[in-house]
């Protein structure tokens, strides 16, 4: 006979709306006193029970726990008037900047100029204030240049479970957002520059 959980199912309802930030399984069952095994059935309850359209929410694993939050498809179209400030929509330098970091980090401001092309200064400033960025320590190179990281707040802005739940590149996006790579490249322009200078050296030298 199967075991609904329906209380349990309401309790850990309850406990999703009463966090402000995404709780994990353990937290949860900390705040109800629910075994974990029990948390996990209750979700899967919820889960189900949200999926029918009469519901304008769900809950949702985002940002290394569980939260409830409007159904994708409606908080599109309400997200301009009760997004919060740091919900606004993001400009296009913030959005590639914002894939930069997030698809190499650890990653330093230079490296970043350097798969952009353009100065990316006030745009790491810019995802700092947000919270969508954050210092996560310092590169082991010369003048120790800080790295930086997405946040739980990317996250939930994006709706993602974890950095693993990002889009997958191909090849050559890899490759672009690889910032190694970069320096790689320019080591061997810089080399090739020079083996052509050698090669072809001034008129008159």
């Amino acid at each position: 006979m199967e075991i609904r959980l329906e209380k349990e199912a309401a309790l850990v309802e309850t406990v999703l709306f009463l966090e402000a930030d995404p709780i994990d399984e353990a937290g949860i069952g900390r705040a109800t006193g629910l075994g974990t095994d029990v948390v996990e059935k209750a979700l899967e309850l919820l889960v189900e029970t949200y999926r029918d359209n009469v519901h304008g929410l769900e809950p949702i694993h985002s940002g290394g726990g569980w939260m409830i939050a409007p159904k994708l498809e409606l908080w599109e179209s309400l997200k301009e008037r009760y997004g919060k400030k740091s919900d606004s929509r993001l400009s296009r330098a913030a959005l590639e900047t914002l894939s930069i970091v997030a698809y190499s980090q650890p990653i330093t401001r230079p490296e970043v100029e350097a798969i952009r092309g353009v100065s990316a200064d006030g745009m790491i400033r810019f995802l700092l204030e947000k919270g969508f960025i954050k210092e996560v320590g310092k590169k082991d190179a010369p003048g120790r240049p800080v790295q930086y990281g997405t946040t739980k707040e990317f996250l939930k802005y994006f709706r993602l479970g974890s950095i693993s739940d990002l889009p997958k590149l191909d090849d050559l996006e890899r490759e672009r957002f690889d910032p190694d790579q970069k320096d790689e490249d320019r080591q061997l322009t810089a080399e090739e520059s020079q083996v052509d200078a050698e090669r072809n050296p001034p008129k008159g030298s």
